[in-house]
């Protein structure tokens, strides 16, 4: 299936000098033309009449081609059962006596933000009581709000900053809200639509970072200054907390609350990994906290945890990269370099979390990506550690604290690629009650997860996860969708995927994760192993995997598709240009595509300590190398790929994805497109939306790979 758009949409969205510059592009790649002569610039207009116009007209022959199939409309209803239903887990976090959970379901399309108590909470059918209807609210002010969080103040918990956004975009709005008498608070803390946020102080005085007009945004298109602005002032008299530079990332500031350690922090954050945190007192002052800047810093009560990653030579010590190292930050802001190795990794270990209780370190480790959950207990001059009792031995294992400041008691959460999501309730020392328990989503009798090792280009394992039938025919005929990502230090861990096993495992499909370079399975050193120049390590893992796959009779290069979103649909565009021979559909999702211009798109620029900056002297030379828009051929015969992507998604350009299809659909190669009109970067605004994409997703897919009946 190859989706055409009608030629009247052709005709109306290009103008003649695109058409002659399409025309002049002929057999050359778009590396060969400058930007100002590339055919598909007008695409970046993100709301211009044309491009949305070209949009319709893609969306269109999508929608025409997937909506008029029973089996679509079938599969998406039963997505939409999954993300609709009322028994999935509804995780909450404790403020005060309450427990506050936000909610969508059929009846919520939008949804509730909502609270009860932990007696209630431990029952099946807990009563709620609804805080906030965003349905109503959304209705009531002709607005297409999506919730993005909310934040009480200590003590009394009566007050929240709350923030929304139009469509599931990054930047959100924050009002200040009275939980009680449940309405927003009148002449009280507002943010106007921005990237940024609003931090409690105390109830007349809160940090704001946030767009204060011209040239007070970074080149990133976040906050620059942050401020603190007391209650019944002009935002305009704010007081200036910090003034960041143009080329950092992000400048925000907080409170930490904490009964006893209240203190107040600044961070500049230069680029991802790169951070200055600093203290700030009560007259203003800032006195920075000499960690190196790659490390992740961490203040607890009276400790200083930092999580290491680049080896550090301190105090006539070198700690490993990966190593979480644990101090007291009185001490260490008075120079003492004596730190505790709370962790430190070995070759096949990686740090995956930790979080704190009142008395206690919890520490999650990483085992050949398999979690393993330990207790630190500070014992005089060292830390006691043993296993956290209870904790399951098989699939993801997460913990974190229920109130670190009051208690030691913890909520647990695991999952696996067959077992449903489960929450325990503990505390350290004792035995965790399981409160909760996902109700199967998908009929899993029959498939089996198996861990394997692929052999890289240069010699490196690669792990990888298969979920499939057991017994397992190595035939080469099976169905396989294989899923990467490989960056920013993210992990790709086993946890239940409902949508998967409905629209695929249980269909006779495998489904293969890729634990590649780039990513956090290791540790840093797994993530640095695929920065800037050596970014094709991430895709020569994935292609080892696809390989491996074959090579082990699990299917065949026309059984086999590939699917990544972001950094993953990087990954997917990169799978497509250098390995077409490799698969044979792929389904790339709100990608970045075009990196000879990503830094100037949007939140690009924010990642170019992830992939180099293109205008610096001799970057390019390696970035052009994996920008998938850059070599694309029309002589080359091409894997089927389905592009979707989101108008509102505000932090990757949907001018990646739009340029992308354009230009291989003039040349003549397989391609769809989807562009949701909502969405935000997940690419859907609601439930619908949601089961909507992954239907066409998972219905491109199957039409691409499974044999014909």
């Amino acid at each position: 299936m190859t989706c055409r758009f009608d030629d009247d949409y052709h005709n109306a969205v290009w103008s003649q000098d695109d058409v002659d510059n399409q025309q002049a592009l002929g057999e050359r790649k778009i590396s060969d033309v400058t930007p100002a002569e590339d055919p598909y610039l007008w695409l970046e207009e993100i709301t211009g009449d044309r491009a949305l116009n070209w949009v319709r007209g893609q969306n269109k022959s999508t929608q025409d081609h997937f909506d008029s199939s029973a089996e679509f409309s079938n599969l998406r209803e039963d997505l939409l059962k999954i993300l609709d239903s009322d028994e999935r887990i509804p995780f909450v976090s404790k403020s005060g006596d309450y427990f506050y959970n936000f909610w969508r379901d059929k009846d919520h399309e939008r949804g509730i933000w909502r609270r009860t108590t932990l007696e209630e909470y431990r029952k099946n059918d807990p009563a709620w009581e609804i805080v906030l209807d965003l349905d109503k609210l959304a209705a009531d002010e002709n607005e297409n709000w999506i919730w993005s969080g909310a934040s009480l103040l200590r003590p009394d918990y009566d007050l929240a900053l709350i923030s929304l956004s139009r469509g599931g975009a990054d930047a959100s709005v924050t009002r200040e809200f009275h939980v009680t008498t449940k309405q927003f608070v009148e002449d009280g803390f507002q943010r106007d639509e921005a990237k940024g946020g609003i931090d409690w102080i105390n109830h007349d005085s809160v940090f704001i970072y946030t767009d204060f007009g011209e040239g007070t945004m970074t080149s990133s298109g976040y906050p620059r200054i942050v401020k603190l602005w007391r209650r019944g002032t002009l935002l305009d008299d704010a007081e200036v907390v910090y003034e960041g530079k143009s080329g950092d990332l992000y400048i925000a500031a907080w409170h930490d609350d904490s009964p006893g350690f209240e203190r107040n922090f600044v961070q500049r954050t230069l680029a991802f990994y790169n951070d200055e945190l600093y203290l700030r007192s009560n007259d203003g002052e800032l006195t920075r906290i000499e960690a190196p800047n790659s490390a992740d810093k961490n203040i607890f009560h009276e400790f200083l945890l930092l999580e290491l990653r680049q080896s550090w030579d301190v105090g006539g010590n070198t700690y490993q990269a990966g190593s979480l190292l644990v101090t007291r930050l009185d001490d260490f802001m008075a120079g003492s370099r004596d730190f505790d190795v709370a962790f430190e990794p070995t070759e096949n270990t990686s740090l995956a979390g930790f979080s704190l209780t009142k008395d206690h370190i919890l520490i999650n480790v990483l085992e050949d990506v398999k979690n393993r959950v330990y207790v630190l207990t500070p014992d005089g001059n060292r830390w006691n550690q043993v296993p956290l009792h209870g904790a399951p031995k098989i699939g993801t294992v997460s913990v974190r604290p229920v109130d670190a400041d009051e208690s030691n008691a913890y909520w647990m959460t695991s999952s696996g690629y067959l077992t449903p999501t489960t929450l325990f309730y503990g505390e350290i020392g004792g035995k965790p009650d399981q409160l909760k328990q996902l109700t199967p989503m998908y009929d899993a009798r029959g498939l089996q997860v198996r861990q394997h090792f692929a052999t890289s280009k240069d010699g490196t394992r690669v792990p990888y996860f298969m979920v499939s039938k057991e017994p397992l025919q190595l035939d080469g005929n099976n169905p396989t969708l294989l899923y990467g990502y490989g960056g920013f230090e993210i992990s790709l861990t086993p946890g239940y995927r409902a949508g998967v096993g409905r629209a695929w495992t249980s269909r006779g499909g495998v489904y293969v994760v890729a634990n590649i370079r780039g990513g956090g399975e290791y540790g840093p050193r797994w993530h640095q192993a695929a920065l800037k120049q050596n970014r094709l390590r991430a895709y020569e893992d994935f292609a080892a995997v696809g390989e491996d796959l074959i090579h082990r009779k699990v299917t065949r290069r026309d059984r086999l598709g590939i699917q990544g979103g972001s950094n993953g649909g990087l990954l997917v565009g990169n799978m497509v240009a250098m390995y077409p021979d490799l698969f044979s559909a792929a389904v790339c999702q709100v990608p970045l595509l075009d990196m000879r211009r990503y830094h100037l798109l949007l939140a690009g620029a924010s990642w170019m300590a992830e992939y180099g900056n293109p205008d610096a002297e001799g970057e390019w030379d390696f970035i052009q190398i994996y920008s998938p828009y850059q070599n694309i051929q029309a002589s080359v015969k091409y894997p089927a790929v389905l592009f979707t992507t989101s108008t509102r998604d505000d932090r990757v350009h949907p001018g990646h994805a739009r340029k992308m299809m354009a230009l291989m659909y003039d040349q003549g190669h397989d391609v769809s497109y989807y562009e949701n009109i909502e969405g935000g970067h997940g690419g859907a605004a609601n439930n619908k939306q949601r089961a909507y994409m992954q239907a066409l997703a998972y219905s491109f897919l199957k039409e691409r790979l499974f044999p014909e009946k």
